[in-house]
């Protein structure tokens, strides 16, 4: 038995209650927020979001990660750790420490995916390279070069400026660092000289030392290519196999010299080199081990290792970005950042998440609206392949279990669907009942239907409308033709978008609803590759405009010209603001204030959110 909608129809279609009957003050604004100045960025809003456990991500709104590069720093001078991430060439997110260095008290909050600008490419790294007391960056420089920032700020006021855009040696030869492999540095002799160590595609090390007469950054001239005889070769495969490759130096058994850890594309955990030598006279010629050794990483391989005292008990805990190597990279698109805390019982696993933000895995989708009939707006979230399962995309419940204006949003189990790849959703009354219906795009280039009970559930599904030519079918429903029945808008692989006009005569058979494409609609209207569209009365004139997202060209506005009842595309406009790849927008009022907010789906399977002003 299907029960009919609980919250009244503020407009013509309960599609679009969603922005704006719930929640104070909808019918006393006079205007709706500008976009976009008037949106905000809100990683962290003051609603609670919800794992399935219970337990409240404490960066819901990050966006979610796929490939993270983490080190910690206390960049800003004030005796605790801070964190670096980075998840795309190019960008640098920076999470500040708010809670202090004693014991459990430390808390971060997102900054900036930005850090100070710097231009960088698929790597950095932290260290105080002239010895001023402060961390300078080296940063690849696409490509396969080493760009170097000095810090040349004070004590909490960190300044990033470009010293030298390619590291060389004294006698000006540039120094090669394969852009896939993350190097690393540190004082391996104790001998008040850094060094700098980068990994070779061959499995070897290149070590090279600063010179001792340079003043402030130093120059750095090779000692060997052959490290300590270091070759790192996996004995798993059909054949002996190195690649990729990540470093790290620790001291993680106390004794006073730096050990070396290893991550490999072709090996799925950890490698520890132990120094057995002395902090003078190091010695690492001894045989690489799997690490933690109570508990060994084992992940898809290309482990990106860090060590910090985060837990503030004067132990090194360990933190591993998961790159995605050579075992199945779709197993840990969303645990990825892994936590093992130094304990007196050795190093133990917290966390496949360190940083606790909502990830389905990759290039997240979503849509919203009252799917349960219980008067506030659930979501769903959809990814492109399900990390746990495999071999198909799931779409899943975000319930909103608190009340209108104050909501809480928990993780539930995923929809009861046919299994696909890249399931996209969204929510609309197609069939005229009153009740939320689900309609989903797939991989394949079809657009399903599957009816809604009003009680959270969907009937089984049925094609609705399929693409001429295509893949990637990105559908958005929306009342264009202002006739009080929803047209559908499907965006695809290629950028283009197709509209197709509801046909229905009359409610009496709108159960079996029938949508006609009209070739010319859009025409003039497409972005570069796999467009996304989400449609919203953006400027408030009454009708229907979109907001396109993109593979690469950010979000894209398409506004509407011409009325209601008649429609008319302009060209699409830029939106400045910094949208991840693979943007997928919807229009929704998360926060219960009756203002539409913006929430885009990403390439890191998370979710970004920004907050129209009340």
């Amino acid at each position: 038995m299907r029960r009919p909608f609980s919250l009244a129809l503020c407009t013509v279609l309960a599609a679009w209650i969603v922005v704006g009957c719930t929640g104070p003050g909808a019918a006393e604004r006079d205007a709706p927020p500008s976009f976009p100045e008037d949106y905000r960025r809100a990683v962290a809003p003051s609603f609670p979001v919800l794992d399935s456990a219970g337990t409240a991500y404490a960066h819901p709104f990050y966006g979610g990660l796929n490939v993270p590069r983490p080190e910690f720093v206390d960049v800003d001078s004030d005796g605790d750790l801070d964190l670096f991430v980075q998840e795309q060439a190019g960008e640098l997110a920076f999470f500040e420490n708010t809670g202090g260095d004693a014991p459990g008290a430390a808390q971060l909050q997102w900054r900036t995916d930005r850090f100070q600008d710097v231009e960088l490419g698929e790597w950095y790294r932290f260290a105080d390279l002239d010895q001023d007391g402060d961390p300078d960056l080296l940063v690849e420089r696409p490509f396969s070069y080493i760009r170097v920032y000095r810090n040349t700020g004070s004590e909490g006021n960190p300044q990033f400026e470009l010293f030298t855009d390619t590291l060389r040696t004294p006698s000006g030869t540039p120094i090669f660092s394969d852009r896939q492999n993350i190097p690393n540095i540190t004082d391996i002799d104790c001998d008040g000289r850094l060094d700098l160590f980068l990994g070779k595609l061959d499995g070897t090390i290149s070590r090279y030392e600063a010179r001792g007469d340079t003043v402030g950054i130093p120059q750095f001239e090779k000692v060997t290519d052959a490290f300590e005889g270091i070759e790192i070769v996996n004995q798993q495969m059909a054949s002996a196999r190195h690649g990729a490759n990540t470093l790290a130096f620790a001291d993680v058994d106390d004794d006073g010299d730096q050990d070396l850890f290893w991550g490999d594309f072709f090996e799925p955990g950890l490698l520890l080199i132990e120094n057995t030598g002395t902090c003078e006279d190091p010695n690492l010629r001894t045989s690489p081990q799997p690490f933690p050794p109570s508990d060994p990483v084992k992940t898809s391989g290309y482990n990106a290792p860090t060590l910090a005292d985060w837990t503030g008990n004067g132990r090194l805990d360990l933190f591993v970005g998961v790159l995605g190597g050579a075992f199945d990279a779709n197993t840990t698109l969303s645990e990825n950042f892994l936590h093992y805390a130094h304990t007196d019982r050795g190093f133990e696993r917290r966390d496949g998440q360190f940083l606790g933000t909502l990830d389905v895995g990759s290039e997240s989708t979503t849509a919203w609206g009252d799917i349960d009939g219980d008067g506030d707006i659930d979501g769903l979230v959809a990814n492109k392949i399900d990390p746990a399962q495999g071999q198909t995309s799931r779409i899943y419940v975000l319930e909103n279990t608190g009340q209108p204006g104050t909501p809480t949003y928990r993780m539930r189990s995923p929809i009861d669907l046919p299994r696909a790849y890249h399931l996209v959703p969204a929510l609309g009354d197609v069939t005229g009942d009153g009740v939320l219906d689900l309609v989903v795009g797939t991989w394949k280039g079809r657009v399903l239907l599957a009816p809604g009970t009003g009680d959270g559930r969907f009937e089984s599904s049925r094609e609705l409308v399929a693409l001429e030519r295509g893949s990637n079918a990105v559908p958005a429903l929306g009342d264009l033709t202002g006739n009080g029945r929803l047209d559908l808008v499907v965006g695809e692989a290629g950028g283009s978008l197709s509209f197709y006009r509801n046909t229905e005569p009359d409610a009496d058979t709108s159960a079996r609803p029938s949508f006609d494409l009209e070739t010319d609609a859009f025409a003039d209207v497409s972005v570069q590759d796999r467009s996304a569209p989400a449609l919203h009365d953006v400027d408030g004139d009454g009708d229907l405009d979109l907001l396109v997202g993109s593979q690469a060209e950010g979000l894209r506005l398409v506004r509407n010209t011409g009325s209601a009842q008649s429609p008319a595309f302009a060209a699409p406009d830029s939106v400045v603001l910094p949208a991840p790849r693979l943007s997928a927008p919807r229009f929704a009022d998360l926060d219960g204030n009756g203002v539409a907010d913006l929430v885009v789906g990403t390439e890191g399977g998370g979710l970004t959110l920004w907050l129209g002003r009340p």
